[in-house]
């Protein structure tokens, strides 16, 4: 698998990509305010069954939103030259930070170590431009990815109860 920056044919071939997955978890949050103490908590709760998620950003949100990233990245397979996955890049660089927009590896492709791949360019590309943290938000219902975070020496680093467009609370991972 080679990662390399990607040309305007592989960010249509990114676009085609399936960034849908499956979950049977969710972490819900609860939080309380009382005289001069806010907490909040997050409780992993099971599903009834498995559930088929959407990826949170639409096809024409996405493409647009990769058009201000300062890195896009995609994992290509040498041997058939097909892109498998991409990471997508915000640097915040006052914060002194990278935020991963993006890292998907589609669907077929999942668990061979395309994602570690990318995370750990991603991780790369953070340091070659001088930011000292990688931040990464998931989806509180997206438990592959959170275990995916988690074992990859990403720790819990806080938590945006707006995230997405439809309101989707993001779980902050960072490194």
């Amino acid at each position: 698998m080679q990662i390399r920056p990607a040309s305007p044919a592989d960010k249509t071939a990114c676009a085609g990509l399936d960034h849908s997955y499956s979950t049977g978890y969710v972490w819900q949050m609860e939080g309380r305010q009382r005289d001069d103490l806010l907490t909040a908590t997050f409780r992993l709760s099971r599903f009834p069954r498995e559930v088929e998620v959407a990826y949170p950003r639409q096809r024409e949100a996405l493409v647009r939103g990769w058009r201000r990233c300062d890195g896009f990245l995609v994992a290509v397979d040498e041997a058939e030259g097909a892109v498998r996955g991409y990471v997508t890049l915000i640097a915040l660089e006052g914060n002194g930070q990278v935020v991963v927009n993006d890292l998907v590896v589609d669907r077929p492709w999942r668990r061979r170590g395309i994602g570690t791949l990318l995370l750990r360019t991603a991780i790369a590309w953070q340091r070659e431009h001088g930011l000292a943290r990688l931040v990464l938000p998931v989806q509180t219902k997206n438990y592959p990815a959170v275990r995916f975070c988690l074992a990859r020496g990403l720790t819990f680093c806080g938590y945006n109860d707006h995230f997405w467009a439809h309101q989707d609370i993001a779980l902050l991972f960072g490194g």
